[in-house]
């Protein structure tokens, strides 16, 4: 079975049609066809059933092209090692990231290394840092920046380190203070992430040490939006220090030398990164670069 026609059969049922699909392939419909039959006389089973509107997946067939697409991909990414161990220069890194440092911290290390690497590419994946840790353990991401260090055996660079302060309402009875103690949050109703992600742990922890445990009023994972229901008068919120202030938000320092959040850069160390992330990680953890 060749690999070329696995990859038809993954195109022939994400199109549907077999006249569709080997003009998208740029073959002949009986090429096509033939392949088609090849692979099934191959596996002893139909893969497709024939009707008007084109074909569909039989049951048997589910089973065959989630094979074939994962073989297909494997194969792409073994071109894809090959091509960065054979040209140091070229490659891709796969980097999952945090939603709250999309436009900070990432941008500026990007443009540092495009600038060093211009023919390397970078596949992004921005997520909250419970689905980062699964995609590390899995292979789909190489690095990641996140908050906080996972836990377990990975290797982990602090990269950045932020103030985290509560955000009130410009009408807050708190607006005006320099600081204020998370024991004076107890009767306030707090705007945070979902359970489950590591910032909420940060957040509840801090709360936690403080002895107190405000009604949670709303949650969302996205930490601009949180700062905007707090501008809107939905209760207070903590966040990090660049976050105050975006959508009228008055920032207030919290008095607990704990509030602070790190940022850092985490990889796998039960085997070496390939090459491009490896090239990647090294740049980043350049004690210049910051």
């Amino acid at each position: 079975m060749l690999l070329r026609d696995l990859s038809w059969l993954v195109a022939l049922a994400e199109h549907r049609h077999v006249t569709d699909t080997a003009a998208i392939l740029r073959t002949s419909q009986p090429t096509l066809s033939r392949a088609l039959a090849r692979v099934e006389a191959e596996l002893g089973t139909r893969v497709f059933e024939r009707a008007p509107d084109g074909v569909h997946l039989t049951p048997n067939g589910r089973l065959v092209v989630a094979a074939a697409r994962d073989l297909t991909a494997r194969y792409e990414q073994l071109l894809t090692d090959l091509r960065s161990l054979l040209d140091p220069d070229t490659g891709v890194v796969r980097l999952a990231f945090l939603d709250s440092i999309a436009t900070s911290l990432v941008p500026r290390l990007l443009r540092a290394f495009h600038e060093h690497a211009p023919r390397m590419r970078i596949l992004l994946r921005q997520e909250p840092a419970h689905e980062i840790v699964q995609d590390l353990r899995s292979g789909a991401a190489d690095l990641a920046i996140t908050s906080p260090r996972p836990p377990g055996d990975f290797g982990w660079h602090p990269l950045q380190e932020e103030r985290l302060v509560l955000v009130v309402p410009p009408s807050h009875r708190l607006r005006h203070r320099e600081e204020v103690a998370l024991q004076e949050l107890a009767d306030e109703e707090l705007v945070t992430t979902p359970v489950g992600f590591g910032y909420r742990a940060l957040v509840d922890t801090l709360l936690r040490d403080a002895g107190v445990s405000p009604a949670v009023s709303f949650e969302s994972q996205d930490l601009a939006t949180i700062e905007g229901l707090v501008a809107a008068g939905l209760g207070v919120a903590v966040v990090p220090e660049p976050f105050a202030g975006q959508s009228g938000t008055v920032g207030v320092r919290i008095a607990a030398e704990a509030a602070r959040r790190t940022i850092g850069l985490t990889w796998r160390t039960d085997h070496d990164p390939a090459g491009p992330a490896a090239r990647f990680r090294d740049f980043v953890m350049t004690p210049d670069l910051r």
